[in-house]
């Protein structure tokens, strides 16, 4: 194992002392973590979610496996559709190799700001049975750009037996009217199958030793496609993903803001309308549903951030609005739909931010894929793509973050002047599908098909505001840095 990313996790235990599995007899307890996200200057929300035992399956035991339509004729290689769920005699989801089974119980959250002698706290409340038993709390008259101390604590069912409880911590955003120093990192494309570390994903130790403020999951966070064919077996994918260890120590160390994509929406590629294909039983409204569930959420999924003086995030809706992807194009056809469009412009032009990025599920200027039809860089949606490039690309010190591409690149539209920076895969096993040669003079000012991540550090020097954006590989080296100096 990489020495520095084992005395990573080491020093996240070390410092946040949490109490773990042995200092516990009985349950219940938190295998699967708590997410802390929506970060204000003055709130945030808490997710919280209680296991029935401290630590995940083992990986070798048993398996859920599905039945198939018989053949037929068509195309070769198309996909049978499954008509029934098989668990092995006497299992359910709960039992089936890396689960987390959730448990009943209460949770409540102690919160201060860092070294402070008091804890304030919330009340007790039941985790929800109907929803993975998960409990999410808003905290709230927050100080503006301090490091807060958080542990959430658990106990059974109508104050029973004391549980596990974990300690972690969390930045709140500055004033808007102060300038300060921040850093924030950004990841797609989490696929189970691509992890590259004992414990999960190289990338997220890496991104601690950067101190960031805060962290966004642009969305394909897991891949729904083959395995969630039930809203159980789609919950499973989120304990799985996020009882991982380097998962848990992220997020207990970090804000975060999650946005979704198609594959933790439901299936590649999907709009609301789509027809079932092969999902079974899981629909594209139970996966709006999980989504809500499984991460810090409030009233939207389509919302801005204001980080001090000088930058502000806007976090876009890509799939609970969209038109068919299969619709001919022209100016009803949509990704983000009319209300979002209009709040989108509404807020950047209000904003007097030094700088204003864009984060988007998908790419806006690309170039991606002839053959892909699912985001505002290709033809399918050139008139709306042509429309926010042409209204992003006068907006002064605005850039676009983009994820789903399972390439890092940095692009300029030649027209609309509009840069736009790919965060790439979570892991080199999980990069492809561009090739390395295929530099488009057009666009491209950096083009590299490695896992890895991307971090933003928005900062003054010398009294003139700043932001740079830094593409890393999965060990954290710097592999392209752009750096923008405010106009």
């Amino acid at each position: 194992m990489n020495r520095r990313i084992t005395a990573a996790i080491a020093v996240a235990a070390g410092v946040l002392g949490a109490v773990g599995p042995s200092a516990q007899a009985a349950g219940p307890f938190q295998a699967t973590g708590f997410k802390v996200g929506e970060v204000t200057d003055s709130t945030a929300i808490v997710w919280t979610r209680l296991t029935a035992k401290a630590r995940r399956h083992p990986a070798d035991g048993p398996m859920v496996t599905f039945e198939y339509a018989a053949a037929g004729k068509g195309k070769k290689g198309k996909r049978r559709n499954v008509v029934a769920v098989v668990y092995p005699p006497g299992k359910t989801v709960a039992d089936i190799r890396d689960a987390v089974p959730g448990a009943p119980g209460e949770v409540r959250v102690l919160y201060r700001t860092l070294g402070a002698k008091g804890w304030r706290q919330t009340d007790w409340r039941a985790v929800d049975a109907k929803r993975d038993f998960t409990r999410q709390f808003t905290l709230s008259e927050l100080a503006a750009g301090a490091t807060h101390e958080i542990r959430v604590e658990s106990r059974g069912p109508s104050g029973g037996a004391v549980g596990q409880s974990l300690d972690g911590r969390f930045q709140t955003a500055p004033a808007p009217d102060k300038s300060a120093h921040v850093v924030f990192t950004v990841s797609t494309g989490q696929g189970y199958g691509s992890r590259d570390h004992p414990n999960g994903y190289a990338i997220y130790p890496q991104m601690l030793a950067l101190q960031p403020s805060f962290f966004v999951h642009t969305g394909d966070i897991l891949y729904y496609d083959r395995l969630a064919k039930t809203i159980a077996l789609a919950r499973y994918h989120w304990q799985r993903t996020y009882s991982l260890p380097t998962n848990v120590d992220l997020h207990r160390r970090l804000a975060s803001y999650f946005l979704k994509d198609d594959h933790d929406t439901w299936q590649n590629d999907c709009w609301p309308t789509m027809k079932r294909d092969n999902m079974f039983e899981f629909t594209f409204a139970q996966g709006l549903g999980v989504f809500r569930e499984q991460v810090p959420m409030g009233k939207r999924t389509y919302r801005t951030f204001r980080w001090g003086r000088d930058l502000q995030i806007w976090l876009v809706e890509g799939r609970d609005f969209r038109s068919a992807n299969t619709d001919p194009d022209g100016p009803d056809k949509t990704i983000w739909g009319a209300e979002q469009k209009a709040w989108f412009k509404k807020t950047v032009t209000a904003s007097d931010a030094t700088f204003r990025i864009l984060i988007s599920p998908t790419p806006i200027v690309g170039p991606d894929r002839p053959n892909k039809n699912d985001n505002h860089s290709n033809k399918g949606f050139t008139t709306e793509g042509r429309e926010l490039r042409r209204f992003i690309g006068p907006q002064k010190n605005m850039a676009v973050i983009c994820g789903d591409r399972h390439w890092q690149y940095m692009s300029i539209h030649p027209y609309s002047k509009v840069r736009e920076y790919s965060c790439g895969a979570v892991s080199d096993k999980h990069a492809g599908g561009w090739r390395q040669d295929n530099v488009v003079t057009s666009h491209h000012r950096y083009l590299n098909v490695i896992g890895g991540f991307l971090s933003v550090t928005v900062a003054r020097a010398g009294g003139k505001p700043a932001a740079t954006f830094r593409f890393h590989d999965v060990k954290g080296k710097v592999r392209y840095e752009d750096r923008l100096i405010a106009k």
